[in-house]
């Protein structure tokens, strides 16, 4: 069975969705800063990936699962935000435009370890100070890399998308499928989907 290293809704309910049994366990790494001394946004998601992981792992045996997930719009990373008014700031500034959400994934089990990445093309319409008042009003930005929930209301802001959708949701599903492949046949059927068993 899979170990989750998230409290995150989001990804439970992916891994509810594809039959993945598992169970959550949050981590205990830090979250990660919107930096990381030079490295690049790929290898910043699949760090805190690890370090999730790994937080986790050090406690309990068994196949454990970090995620981390950033938006980047024009050299701005936007992680979650850290109120109302940081969410209307990330919202207007992808307002228009087209940005980068990366997601890094970590698997741990024992002395092995893999990382890995996914990066998917996202466009937001043009949004009014009005419309971005009322989204912000409904609370989905909180918690939410980017200040959107593609998968609610944050629908409606977005014009178009090229890549996983998954992956803006918060767990790219056919990436973490292949990484448990080519991790290996027990931790592929660790995670193998059971017939109504979650």
């Amino acid at each position: 069975m899979l170990i989750l290293a998230s409290a995150s809704p989001r990804r439970r309910e992916l891994l509810r969705a594809a039959g993945i049994r598992h169970r959550i366990i949050p981590h205990a790494a830090a979250e990660p800063g919107a930096t990381g001394q030079g490295l690049r946004y790929s290898a910043l998601v699949q760090r805190a990936a690890l370090a999730k992981a790994q937080s986790v792992a050090r406690a309990e045996g068994g196949l454990v699962l970090g995620a981390d997930t950033l938006v980047v719009c024009r050299g701005l990373v936007l992680g979650k935000p850290a109120d109302e008014q940081d969410a209307r700031r990330m919202l207007q500034w992808l307002s228009g435009r087209w940005h980068y959400v990366y997601t890094g994934l970590a698997l741990v089990e024992g002395g092995r370890r893999m990382t890995a990445y996914e990066r998917t093309e996202v466009a937001f319409r043009k949004l009014s100070n009005r419309e971005i008042d009322a989204y912000v009003g409904t609370g989905e930005p909180a918690g939410k890399a980017g200040a959107y929930a593609i998968q609610g209301r944050g629908a409606a802001l977005v014009r178009e998308i090229r890549g996983c959708y998954t992956n803006v949701v918060g767990l790219p599903l056919p990436k973490l499928m292949e990484m448990l492949a080519a991790f290996g046949t027990e931790a592929a059927a660790a995670a193998a989907p059971l017939r109504g068993e979650v």
